[in-house]
Order: structure tokens, then C-alpha cells, then sequence
């Protein structure tokens, strides 16, 4: 087993100890000379700690120093270590790193600058359990970054399970994501586990959370908050154990200006936010998920019709994209598709019904903090300058809202009186 240990500065910035080699099995860290890790620190005892592997496992020990040794905050005489620890000794910090690990490299990529970002953003996100908000289009990937949210996660061995909020009545909504109880109403036979209970241990994906009733909402609230639910008809809580990630493809922030969304759900929702692009602004990877679909379903596309095809708007994204490729596949087996060929392949009637059916434009950040800081003006003067008012009308906490108000540059107390 081989790890190896880097210092931290005041900033949180990383530099190497040692050349960044792996430790030795016996390695000591303090201010002599004579020390593997040395660090010139008054703090700090000649011989301060002691990192030693034994069978297979990092430790450390304390050499009984006056200031004492720490890991993650806690003082240790020995303790064991493990990737992403903090030890501190001193006023030096170092963080632990375990070269043996395999870290999770997020399998998706895109040739999209402002893509490819977001999506290396998720390689960290992935270990957590944090909530994922993904927001986009319709039919622009958001079930797919979802899924492999999933795999790359520590729950990959336990179920993904994806509820469409927008495809059940409210009453069928609550008993899909809660349960129900027998006989707590009509056509309810036996008692019934919800989605929160059939994902236990795993992942719960609610596509189309903007379509939850205001009533649901709150109920949702109360699950993600308080980690449990109670099933339709039951008088009794179920703590829960799920990762949730949620998405959408309409445009959260005008639903809460109207009044149909709830802020505090957002912001309980909004920890991780991904906005998935669509296909037209993504077009630097439209030979790739051509290509991708072209050889699954067994059809090959010319370089004109590929041509005629990226000039195509796709109103219905990577969704509609599969389904012109299947379409192809099924009506021209075996067939080369030309340009010629691609005119019945689109159907225009689709693509007047996609406008229709999309109404979500991911917005830039710019715009969406104009949004944000908007409210958080308007509830300060019908709150004269209150913080406490204003971050309980917004459904955040106080020290949500500060932060806000230093990022926006926004005086609270020019609103007072």
C-alpha cells in the first residue's frame, strides 16, 4: 500500500512534500532535521508525529507533543487514515491521499467547452449524496446524466429508480412517491412502498419536478428535510436513505415569480445545479451521437445527409435525433441514406409540435442572478431592510441570505424605514 501526504497553505492551495513520492512504510513529521516531513513551524515538537503502515493501513500517532496532533479536527493519540483526511499539527495542515484508490472519472465528455465543464464538475459530485437539480429541455439528455450520476456513485450497486412527476395525478403522484397504506383509498387493496422505500439505499430520479402540485411540494420538502415520509393513509414516519436528483425542463425561476413553485423547495433542491444544453448548442458533438445511435440500429448515414441533417434545428434534441435514426433504420433497412432520403425522415409536423411543447430556454447565469437579486430587493423593501423577514419569505436561511447580499454588493439597511 502506498499514499502520499501535501501540505496545505493558508489558501488552500497544494504543494508536494517529499517530491510527491509515496511515504515509506515509517516516516516521521516535525521540525528536525532528521524528519521525513519537516516542517519549520514553532508549534510544532522535533519530532511531532509518527505515520507508520501496518497491515496495509496508514496510521498515526501521536509522539506525545505539547500542542497535540489532529485529524479532521479531532485530537488523536492513534488513529487510522484514510483517503481525504485532514491531519493537522501546529499550524501546518496536510490532507492524505490514497494512491491505490481508482477515482471516479465521469464517463461522459463533451467537445463543448462550456459542456465538458459541467460535466468534469461531476466527478467530485458523484461520492456525495448531495442533490442534483438538472434543468434543460426536453428530450436533451438530463435522464442519461442522471443514470451515470448514479453508476459513478457509491449507491451504483443499489436500484436507480426514475419517477415522471408530470404522468400521475396528484393523488397517484403521492402514493408513488410515499407508498400508501390498504384501504387508505379506493383501489388501495394492500399496502403499497413508495418510491422513497423501493429506492432505499440507491438513487431516486423525479423527472418533470416542476409539475408537482404546490401541495406536493411542501410534502417533498418535508422528506428531503427530515429524511423521512409517511405513506398516504399511514400515522406512522419512515426515515428514508435515497439520493434524490431532480430535473425539469421548465424554467424554475419564473414558476416561483408566479407563485406555482416553491422557493424553499428550490433552494432545497438547487445544492447541485446542472443546466443540460440542447442539441443546437451543442453541435460540436452531433457526429458523435449520430454516430453512436448509426451503429446500434445498424443504418449509415452520407456526408450530405449528415450535412442536412446539423443544419435541422431539433426542436426535440437528442430525442428527436434517436428517433430519426430509427425511423431510418426501420423504413430503409440495409439502406445508404442520402440527402435525398432525409426530407422523409423529419417529420415538419413534430417540429411545429416541439415548439409548442418547449417552453424552457436554459437561461445564462447573468440572467439568473438579475432574477435572484430582483427578489431578494423586492422582499427587503416590503420587508424594510429586514433580514430575517426577507430570508424567511425566500424560504432560506439567514446566512443563505447574507451571503447574497455580500455577492450582490446589497445594503439591508439603506430598505430600513
Amino acid at each position: 500500500m502506498t499514499y502520499k501526504i501535501e501540505q496545505l497553505d493558508g489558501t488552500r492551495n497544494f504543494w508536494n512534500i517529499g517530491k510527491n513520492e509515496p511515504l515509506e512504510s515509517y516516516t516521521h513529521l516535525g521540525k528536525d532535521s532528521s524528519c521525513q516531513i519537516q516542517v519549520t513551524d514553532l508549534e510544532l515538537e522535533p519530532r511531532h508525529c509518527r505515520l507508520e503502515i501496518k497491515d496495509g493501513k496508514l496510521m498515526i500517532k501521536d509522539l506525545r507533543s505539547s500542542t497535540g496532533t489532529f485529524v479532521n479536527g479531532a485530537q488523536i493519540l492513534e488513529a487510522q487514515l484514510r483517503d481525504g483526511d485532514i491531519i493537522s499539527a501546529g499550524f501546518a495542515e496536510f490532507v492524505v491521499h490514497d494512491i491505490n484508490l481508482k477515482k471516479n472519472i465521469f464517463p461522459l465528455s463533451s467537445k463543448s467547452v462550456y459542456w465538458n465543464e459541467q460535466l468534469k464538475s461531476l466527478e467530485a459530485v458523484c461520492p456525495t449524496d448531495h442533490t442534483v437539480l438538472l434543468l434543460g429541455s426536453s428530450g436533451s439528455g438530463k435522464d442519461v446524466v442522471a443514470r451515470t450520476i448514479h453508476d459513478c456513485s457509491a449507491r451504483s450497486h443499489q436500484m436507480f429508480l426514475s419517477v415522471n412527476c408530470s404522468a400521475l395525478t396528484e393523488t397517484l403522484v403521492e402514493s408513488e412517491l410515499f407508498g400508501h397504506v390498504k384501504g387508505s383509498f379506493t383501489g388501495a387493496i394492500s399496502d403499497r412502498k413508495g418510491a422513497f422505500e423501493a429506492a432505499r439505499g440507491g438513487t431516486l430520479f423525479l423527472d418533470e419536478i416542476g409539475d408537482l402540485t404546490f401541495a406536493l411540494q411542501a410534502k417533498l420538502l418535508r422528506a428531503l428535510e427530515n429524511e423521512e415520509i409517511r405513506p398516504v393513509g399511514s400515522d406512522k414516519n419512515i426515515k428514508t436513505d435515497v439520493r434524490v436528483i431532480a430535473a425539469t425542463h421548465q424554467n424554475l425561476y419564473a414558476k416561483i415569480q408566479e407563485g406555482t413553485f416553491r422557493t424553499d423547495l428550490f433552494y432545497r433542491l438547487n445544492i447541485i445545479n446542472i443546466e443540460v444544453p440542447s442539441l443546437k448548442d451543442r453541435m460540436e458533438d452531433f457526429d458523435e451521437i449520430i454516430y453512436s445511435f448509426a451503429r446500434k440500429m445498424r443504418v449509415r448515414f452520407s456526408f450530405s445527409a449528415i450535412a442536412k441533417l446539423k443544419k435541422y434545428e431539433w426542436p426535440g434534441n437528442i430525442r428527436e435525433l434517436k428517433n430519426v435514426v430509427t425511423r431510418a433504420s426501420t423504413l430503409y433497412a440495409k439502406q445508404y441514406i442520402t440527402e435525398e432520403i432525409i426530407d422523409k425522415l423529419i417529420h415538419r409536423k413534430e417540429h411545429v409540435d416541439a415548439h409548442v411543447r418547449t417552453n424552457f430556454q436554459p437561461q445564462s447565469s447573468s440572467v439568473i442572478k438579475e432574477i435572484e437579486k430582483q427578489m431578494i430587493l423586492k422582499r427587503l423593501v416590503a420587508n424594510g431592510g429586514s433580514q430575517k423577514r426577507t430570508a424567511s419569505d425566500l424560504g432560506i436561511p439567514k446566512s443563505t441570505l447574507h451571503d447574497r447580499l455580500k455577492n450582490y454588493n446589497i445594503d439591508a439597511t439603506q430598505f430600513r424605514g
